[in-house]
């Protein structure tokens, strides 16, 4: 089982993961996004927001704009924050696989969230988009709001930026099929006792 890295928001996951998890139920994996895969996936952002802000300093320095260097400016300063602030959010950030469903994890701004897709409610085939640096997205559930930090633009949800994709998409399979054997077994029992009561 992979661990939180150790930062100031690691007991803050842990204390959140512990309220999250029902009577009975295991944890088979946890682990956070690739947060350096994230910024060098945004760094197009540094390669226009540097740019923009020191030609932004050479205008208002020669007198060529006045009153639009203010947005000008904090333009260029979002545009050079913004992967930092991602990063700031994946360390904030906590992936969760148990014998019952995926979840995701937040202490983000002060907000705690728990959000959580059930294995019955995950697609049948698993999602893997390679995004380079040995990190990818692993999409198990489709159709969700675009709205979420952890959909695409189609509506395609899961871990976004996870390190080692494969492996973690192998250990949420394994975790769905042992609960459909389990499941199956559970039915059959069922059945098998029906009968007996009936014969």
């Amino acid at each position: 089982m992979d661990e939180i890295r150790a930062t100031l928001f690691s007991a803050g996951l842990r204390r959140l993961l512990v309220e999250a998890l029902q009577d009975g139920e295991q944890v088979i994996w946890q682990g956070q996004p690739d947060g350096v895969a994230r910024m060098i996936m945004w760094r197009f952002l540094w390669w226009i927001g540097f740019p923009w802000l020191l030609l932004t300093v050479i205008a208002i320095r020669s007198d060529w704009i006045d009153r639009a260097a203010q947005p000008l400016v904090m333009l260029g300063v979002a545009m050079v924050a913004a992967p930092l602030v991602m990063l700031l959010q994946d360390l904030q950030t906590l992936y969760v696989i148990t014998d019952r469903r995926a979840l995701i994890l937040r202490t983000a701004w002060g907000r705690r969230t728990a959000s959580q897709t059930s294995f019955e409610a995950m697609d049948a085939v698993l999602e893997i988009l390679d995004i380079g640096g040995g990190a990818g997205h692993l999409n198990f559930a489709s159709g969700r709001s675009t709205r979420s930090p952890d959909a695409d633009y189609t509506g395609r949800y899961g871990f976004r930026c996870v390190r080692d994709a494969p492996r973690v998409r192998d250990i949420l399979e394994g975790a769905r099929a042992g609960t459909m054997r389990r499941s199956h077994t559970q039915k059959a029992a069922a059945l098998a006792s029906a009968a007996t009561r009936n014969a």
